[in-house]
């Protein structure tokens, strides 16, 4: 099996989102097994030759920061998250659209907004020549690719949502289910 083959059975977005989100991914898994290893290395150190990596715990935040944001925009796309629809029943379906666009602003812009706090943030860091402790990282470049994430991740909300507003999915169907099916009425 080709590898265009495998990537089109494994994701199925379509066109750049696929790519995307395949590069998103391996960094994601490259950074756990990089975590996974940190982690094995320091545990290791400590209970084998008492002694502890110094730089962990900086290794395992710049780390965490990455692996979760590499994935935001990819849970984000495919509509990972937590979703509360207790008064969808009591609501008007065009109420319902309109609640859904008005959180699809709300939660864009405010992605938006603070990925610009967060980038400035980052390129104060940078021109301060703010470091880490123990390895040196330059940390405005780490604040920045949060940033661009979270940027990343706001053009998701706006895409994902509308495109979910304008071609809905009926998740509560199913083909065998007795309501997909017609009643014996309907078929006469």
């Amino acid at each position: 099996m080709s590898f265009s083959a495998w990537l089109s059975t494994h994701y199925e977005e379509q066109g750049l989102v696929k790519w995307l989100a395949f590069f998103l991914e391996v960094v994601a898994a490259l950074t756990l097994l990089l975590l996974m290893l940190l982690t094995c290395t320091d545990v290791l150190g400590r209970y084998l030759f008492d002694n502890s990596l110094d730089a962990a715990s900086e290794l395992t935040e710049i780390c965490i920061a990455i692996l979760v944001f590499a994935e935001m925009p990819i849970i984000t796309w495919r509509g990972g998250h937590v979703v509360v629809d207790i008064l969808d029943r009591f609501i008007g379906k065009k109420a319902i659209k309109v609640l859904g666009l008005l959180s699809i602003f709300v939660m864009s812009s405010s992605l938006y907004y603070v990925a610009h706090r967060i980038f400035y943030i980052g390129s104060r860091s940078i021109r301060r020549g703010e470091e880490s402790e123990y390895l040196a990282i330059p940390m405005g470049h780490i604040v920045q690719y949060i940033a661009i994430m979270s940027w990343v991740t706001a053009a998701t909300v706006i895409t994902y949502g509308i495109y979910i507003l304008l071609f809905p999915r009926n998740s509560t169907q199913h083909t065998d289910s007795p309501e997909s099916k017609p009643s014996s009425k309907e078929a006469k």
